[in-house]
């Protein structure tokens, strides 16, 4: 595939289910179901999304690049040692 065709296929791919448009569904899906006793039920709601999609993130990532650290800390943005100590703490270090 060339680079105008990648550039194509990701630009289809954001109009049509971007992540920002699937954490904002998600989320108003979590506020649906706590219904009205969300407020007492929520606390730490921020660190609570991180930390569940974290793990994901780190698994699809290290799929994505079929293993490899180096890949995966530039994919992310991180650095490899930052990378390391994330996939130590979810059991993810192979």
């Amino acid at each position: 595939m060339n680079i105008s065709a990648q550039e194509a296929t990701i630009e289809q791919f954001s109009q049509t289910d971007t992540l920002k448009s699937t954490v904002k569904t998600s989320i108003q899906t979590y506020f649906d179901k706590l219904g009205d006793l969300g407020g007492d039920l929520l606390n730490n709601l921020y660190d609570m999304v991180l930390s569940e999609i974290e793990e994901p993130l780190l698994i699809e990532v290290m799929r994505f690049t079929r293993g490899n650290q180096s890949k995966a800390a530039v994919v992310l943005g991180i650095s490899r040692g930052t990378l390391r100590k994330k996939l130590k703490r979810y059991g993810l270090l192979t």
